[in-house]
């Protein structure tokens, strides 16, 4: 299953992004897509958006009204035309193909490290300046501490 939403979720990613870059306008829409997919994983929404008796009309504007001015017209058409296709179950995989294209246009490359021990900015700022030096990117690390690895 997980192949067939990544699937369904590339082309929206794709055009998302062609439009976002066109109008210059990837921060917005990074907030917007983070935003839609807040809305479809909260709990206390997931059973209306999974209700097929809740209309599609009806969904669309609770979820308008509960988003304000956080979307703007694109935002509202996206997730209108999200709602009439019964794709905001896919949602979250669009805002992961989204970033990823984000990313590889922004020359960004995202590091999970886990150490033993927790690490110290200078310590994530040494692997940063390296990982940079070899890849020619800009580094953003996270970081998470286990002591199962001693």
């Amino acid at each position: 299953m997980a192949g067939d939403t990544s699937t369904i979720a590339r082309p929206y990613a794709e055009a998302v992004f062609s439009r976002a870059s066109e109008s210059g306008k990837l921060d917005s829409w990074t907030d917007q897509l983070s935003l839609l997919a807040g809305l479809v994983s909260d709990p206390s929404l997931h059973r209306i958006i999974a209700d097929p008796l809740f209309g599609r009309v009806k969904l669309t504007e609770l979820l308008i009204e509960i988003c304000g001015e956080q979307l703007d017209e694109e935002g509202r058409n996206l997730l209108k035309l999200l709602v009439q296709n019964n794709r905001l179950p896919v949602v979250p995989e669009i805002v992961a193909a989204f970033q990823k294209l984000k990313d590889e246009s922004q020359q960004v490359l995202k590091v999970h490290v886990t150490s033993a021990f927790v690490l110290k900015p200078a310590q994530e700022k040494n692997i940063a300046d390296a990982l940079k030096a070899r890849f020619g990117r800009e580094i953003i690390i996270t970081s998470e501490k286990d002591p199962e690895l001693i």
